[in-house]
């Protein structure tokens, strides 16, 4: 017998080589019929695989992330079966599972896939699914599993079984299907009953463009039709709200081939976002005891020497500028540049918590096929900040970050997010990650007491870290659910020997203090992206690039037009007349497509009266008002920031 332990601590006896399916049977059929996979001491494993030992299980069904993983990596081998029936000496790469379904690379020889194709292999994976086949693992030798691909053709797996060793290679049939694979999969092809086949691209082998281009087919598969009829509901309103479509539409960034990839234009719409969202840092960092420091865009090639970005970012960062024989590199972050201003004037107990703060422009030299709209940049303006404190003074300044990313999250209204403790692998220590086992168990328990007292959702990622300090990922989710990294906090011990930061303690002592490195809007670029997605473009008042369109019905009014716009304008309200000799409803509609909170209608009564006929972007029609009534509306709305658009 074996003992196997349960997620809620309960243990219970099996025989030895009980599979988690049998597990699952043994507590009930309803669960059986659900679980996709198990977490067997800490790996997935494949829900029939015999358990041989004493085991921590965790049983996997398609609420669980794992188990989705899993399902859809079985989805691209049914995929696979499917495309070598209709396709016979079709060849195969790799087929992962990926966030949201899967894909598999596969060469089809001179066949070139269209849409009509997708659906025939829909059709033809519904066909295998509904037979149930089960996916079988099998342990093969080297030998045997490179005669079986060099029987088939199939260069590709040979490949990969170049870098396998003997004793380490899986089969994986279903059907009349086999692969090379590490699992685990499903139990059998019967769950995956709605099936997606949603785009296909081209994808260079290994990833290399001097190789042969391969056929990629992305798809996503659910165990139930509602749920893919959901999801695809769901792509299109993210279509809708795709940050690059938006941004265009909008007026809001802009790229150009004369200035480079990856680095924005930002236009008069987008620039009043971003001054919008920098003078709510300012206010609110001005508040939290923070000083404002401005730093230059190089430096020179030693200060990144000293604080160990180079080597380790080197192709992460812009190539190098030599003047006068000096080595010079575009700032790819600004830390070094804030340490540099600590160390610039003699520092004692009572200068510290010191809080040095910049929108600091910072340069990245992304791989030209990561660049992805705002999100992926090489120019990018950064909320940075460092903080300099002691150890005892450490826990309150780490909260005080954690309740200001809070009070971010209340007003842009993000109700879902989640922080990503990155923590260190103690056998790394001298390789990846500083030397200093003590700092990192004495600062990744005060990170994570901190957490835990401000009632903050996190959890624990394993060989994460910087390589200086434990860090926080902030995840947070837009209203349709996507999910988008928003910023990094990090714990830094390391920093200030290197720069050699000092201060003098109460008791005539020198120490060095540690450094908080925190970005809570991270960087526009990113931020606004998503908040083009969050909105759907549709902007609060308050970071609206226009706040207020004017419309007057005719030209007869359009003197009162510019009165009106100058009252706003006079009041700080971002105002613009639309003079055109169109007819109200074509305006109207315009600026409802121009997604601008407010639009005035004016004609003769309202000019008689000194009024105005406002409008709400999806509201309609909000009745009439005098003219500074309803400017002192829209400049109090402004300005207490209401999130509700």
């Amino acid at each position: 017998m074996i003992q196997i332990t349960f997620p809620d601590g309960k243990v219970r006896p099996y025989e030895n080589g009980v599979t988690a399916l049998e597990i699952a049977k043994s507590i009930s059929e309803g669960l059986a019929k659900k679980v996709l996979a198990a977490n067997v001491n800490g790996q997935v494993w494949d829900a029939t695989r015999p358990i041989p030992e004493d085991a921590t299980i965790k049983l996997l069904t398609w609420d669980d992330q794992d188990g989705k993983s899993t399902f859809w990596h079985s989805s691209a081998h049914l995929l696979a079966e499917a495309v070598e029936s209709l396709y016979p000496g079709a060849k195969f790469w790799v087929g992962p599972p990926v966030d949201n379904g899967f894909y598999y690379d596969m060469d089809l020889g001179d066949r070139k896939l269209t849409e009509e194709d997708l659906h025939k292999l829909e059709v033809k994976m519904a066909e295998l699914a509904r037979q149930n086949n089960a996916y079988k693992r099998e342990e093969i030798t080297k030998a045997d599993a490179v005669k079986y691909f060099s029987d088939k053709g199939d260069e590709y797996k040979l490949d990969l079984l170049a870098g396998l060793n003997d004793g380490s290679i899986t089969f994986y049939s279903q059907g009349a299907f086999t692969d090379l694979c590490r699992g685990p999969h499903i139990p059998a092809t019967g769950p995956i009953k709605a099936i997606k086949l949603t785009s296909i691209a081209g994808a260079y082998w290994k990833g290399n463009e001097k190789n042969k281009q391969l056929t990629r087919v992305y798809g996503v598969t659910f165990p139930q039709q509602k749920d893919l009829d959901e999801y695809l509901a769901l792509l299109e309103e993210q279509k809708k709200r795709d940050h690059r479509k938006l941004g265009k539409e909008l007026s809001i960034f802009t790229f150009d081939d004369d200035i480079g990839p990856g680095l924005v234009l930002w236009m008069p719409n987008g620039t009043v976002i971003i001054e919008e969202l920098e003078k709510l840092a300012k206010e609110t960092e001005l508040k939290g005891g923070y000083k404002r420091v401005v730093t230059p865009h190089i430096a020179k090639e030693n200060l990144y020497l000293t604080s160990g970005h180079l080597p380790y970012y080197k192709d992460s960062m812009f190539p190098p500028m030599e003047m006068d024989g000096v080595t010079y590199y575009l700032k790819s972050m600004n830390c070094p540049h804030h340490h540099k201003i600590f160390a610039a004037e003699p520092k004692s107990y009572k200068d510290l918590p010191l809080r040095l703060a910049e929108y600091g422009t910072c340069y990245r030299y992304e791989q030209s096929g990561e660049l992805f709209g705002l999100m992926r940049v090489r120019c990018l303006h950064m909320n940075d900040a460092h903080i300099y404190c002691s150890r005892e003074q450490f826990a309150d300044e780490f909260k005080a970050v954690n309740q200001m990313y809070l009070k971010y999250f209340k007003l842009f209204g993000i109700d879902k997010y989640v922080m990503r403790l990155s923590l260190h692998d103690p056998a790394k220590l001298g390789q990846k990650y500083i030397n200093s086992p003590e700092l990192w168990l004495e600062t990744e328990a005060m990170v994570r007491q901190a957490l835990l007292d401000s009632g903050t959702p996190f959890v624990e990622v394993p060989d994460e870290a910087a390589f200086y300090g434990p860090k926080i990922d902030v995840q947070i989710w837009s209203t349709i659910g996507r999910e988008f990294t928003l910023a990094t906090n990090q714990v830094d011990f390391a920093q200030g020997p290197r720069f050699g930061l000092e201060y003098t303690t109460r008791d005539n002592r020198t120490e060095t203090p540690l450094i908080i490195h925190r970005a809570p809007l991270g960087t526009h670029e990113r931020f606004i992206g998503f908040l083009l997605e969050h909105y759907a473009g549709k902007f609060p008042v308050w970071l609206a690039p226009i706040q207020v369109k004017v419309l007057p019905i005719s030209d007869k009014f359009l003197d009162y037009a510019r009165k009106v716009e100058a009252a706003f304008l006079e009041a700080g309200v971002r105002a613009e007349v639309d003079d055109r000799s169109e007819k109200i409803g074509k305006k109207i509609r315009d600026t409802e497509l121009l997604k601008i909170p407010y639009m005035v209608v004016l004609g003769e009564k309202e000019e008689a009266a000194g009024a105005v006929s406002i409008r709400r972007q999806g509201k309609g029609d909000l009745g009439s008002q005098p003219l500074d009534t309803f400017v002192h509306s829209v400049v109090e709305e402004a300005r207490l920031r209401v999130s509700e658009n």
